[in-house]
Parts: structure tokens; sequence; C-alpha cells
């Protein structure tokens, strides 16, 4: 199966509110590799490859969010796969 990446940044009130945590269950369950990070802007930024079909379900869970969150915009852009990531983790 073909891996494809995708650069995710979200806007609203997701940070504070459990969105990275949210995002690496959802990254986890669906097998995708990458990383979350808050970013000083208030804006989340993702990084994730994986499975195309993985990675839209994701690009779906994001743009709901955990409960407290409120998504206001996300910016999706598709990038070339590296295969850099081991796991799915927060960066700091």
């Amino acid at each position: 199966m073909d891996k494809k990446r995708v650069h995710i940044y979200v806007s609203g009130r997701v940070q504070g509110v459990g969105f990275r945590f949210f995002t690496i269950r959802v990254a986890k369950d669906l097998n995708l590799k990458g990383f979350v990070k808050n970013l000083p802007n208030g804006r989340v930024e993702i990084v994730a490859e994986g499975d195309a079909e993985s990675l839209a379900r994701l690009i779906e869970a994001v743009r709901r969010g955990p409960r407290l969150a409120r998504v206001d915009n996300i910016e999706v852009k598709w990038e070339t796969p590296t295969g850099e990531f081991k796991g799915f983790y927060i960066e700091w």
C-alpha cells in the first residue's frame, strides 16, 4: 500500500483542551506515524504518514476535535512521505 504524508494546521480553541492527546490516540489507532505539536501562535501542527484512508480518517477526527476543543479552521497540505518517524508522539 502506498504511503502518504499530510501536514495539518489546526486553529481555534485547540491548546489546553487535550487536543494533542486526542490526536495521538486517533493516530495510534489508525497506525499512523508522525507528531503533534502546539505552536506559539495558538495553532496545533500535525504531521502524519500512513495509508491514504487512515490519513483521511485522521483529518476528519481533527476537524471535530476532542469534546472541549473548538476547531475553527484546518489547513491540509499533502506532501511526499519521508519514512522518518518510528511512532506517533508529541513534539515539544
